[in-house]
């Protein structure tokens, strides 16, 4: 392992436009009501199943 360098490094700057020109959109989806409901993810499955665990 080396130690630390006598002379610093400059700090590095990001190239134009990828900080400041991001834009977020958010979209919304619209579900019919007679559309079976969504499969839950990871998590939601794995509360489930730990919720079943301690009724027993």
């Amino acid at each position: 392992m080396t130690g630390p360098s006598s002379t610093p490094r400059g700090e590095h700057a990001p190239r134009p436009g990828v900080t400041w020109e991001t834009e977020l959109v958010r979209a919304e989806q619209v579900i019919a009501d007679d559309a079976p409901d969504p499969l839950p993810n990871r998590v939601t499955r794995r509360a489930l199943a730990r919720a079943a665990r301690r009724k027993k």
